[in-house]
């Protein structure tokens, strides 16, 4: 078999944004909408997912599953993706913290939509990869360091926005600190056989509002001792 074209996956990625627009029509009753904000599809459009997983699973970077990175991480299901994106409510203007860079799909989608994003990945392998990937699609706006991400980045605090890509039975405090008053945090919550991902707003007075929207599956947040 002849290997697929740029032409063949633009119509795998087109297909992609299809069925994350099914989804998201079918789960309108637990999400509280039936659509996802269309900056975020435009971005998902425009990314070539298959340059974010390893190259022997190119073929299947458009389907709506998640897909092993190696050391025994995943990318995110496509819909997650934008989920995750969606509750975030992002602005143009915004400062995002990432937790768990991964290959750097995610940390792609949120470049494409705010000012700048602070992500903190704690394989350094995936961050050295991620960094590549996006200086080659002309992400500028990202600074990647290796780390514990539990702590966040205190250095830039506070985010308008925080996302984190792994689960936790609690939010780390360090991170719910690093939040702007009136920002969003999103991330799953629970064991990990009751994982709920979760969206927080911080009010202004520092109180913390939590809703769960789904049940997800995530691989765990790694910290260190």
């Amino acid at each position: 078999m002849k290997p697929m074209t740029d032409k063949h996956l633009a119509v795998l990625r087109r297909h992609m944004i299809d069925v994350i627009g099914i989804h998201a029509d079918l789960l309108e009753e637990e999400l509280g909408k039936a659509a996802f904000d269309e900056r975020i599809l435009t971005a998902m459009a425009r990314i070539p997912r298959h340059l974010f997983v390893p190259e022997p699973l190119a073929h299947l970077a458009y389907e709506d599953r998640p897909l092993p990175i190696g050391f025994e991480k995943t990318i995110s299901q496509p819909f997650i993706c934008a989920l995750m994106t969606d509750l975030l409510a992002l602005e143009p203007q915004d400062i995002v913290l990432e937790v768990g860079t991964g290959l750097g799909y995610q940390t792609a989608i949120l470049a494409e939509l705010v000012s700048h994003v602070w992500s903190v990945e704690i394989v350094e392998e995936f961050a050295d990869g991620a960094q590549l990937r996006l200086g080659h699609l002309g992400h500028n706006n990202v600074d990647i360091r290796v780390g514990d991400g539990s702590r966040g980045w205190p250095d830039h605090a506070p985010y308008d926005k925080i996302i984190v890509t792994a689960a936790a039975e609690t939010v780390p405090p360090a991170l719910l600190e690093q939040l702007k008053s009136q920002g969003r945090l999103v991330m799953p919550l629970g064991p990990p056989d009751a994982q709920q991902l979760t969206l927080l707003e911080k009010d202004p007075d520092g109180s913390v509002r939590s809703q769960a929207m789904i049940p997800v599956r995530f691989t765990q947040l790694e910290t260190v001792v």
